[in-house]
């Protein structure tokens, strides 16, 4: 892999996306709400896509652009976690390195928007 973000934080995002499908999945087999499980899906893949996306973004604009959708999606999918923990759905021992993991990849995220705009400035 190539391009503006690190190679070891695509791959987290790739292993984040199939730890979001991994919640799925659990979900499905305990014949939880569709709606749910496609809302936690789609902004917890998402949010790799757009990772990816920015990687190869081709100005800095639509770095930021793609980045700031990043972490829209990471902050959404937060959101499904908490509500399916408070659900009880899933336990909170399975959903807590989940969680953890969506606000370090959150985190990262942000400070690179920070960085690159004190770059731009």
């Amino acid at each position: 892999m190539t391009g503006r973000l690190q190679d070891a934080t695509l791959v987290r995002f790739v292993d984040y996306g199939c730890r979001v499908l991994s919640v799925a999945d659990e979900l499905e087999r305990k014949r939880r709400s569709r709606r749910i499980i496609d809302q936690i899906v789609g902004s917890g893949t998402s949010a790799g896509a757009n990772a990816f996306e920015a990687s190869e973004g081709i100005s800095k604009p639509e770095f930021l652009k793609c980045l700031g959708i990043t972490a829209k999606e990471l902050n959404e999918t937060r959101f499904w976690l908490l509500l399916i923990g408070k659900a009880k759905w899933i336990t909170d021992n399975r959903l807590a390195p989940l969680l953890a993991e969506t606000l370090e990849l959150l985190a990262i995220v942000k400070a690179i928007i920070v960085r690159t705009k004190k770059r731009s400035s």
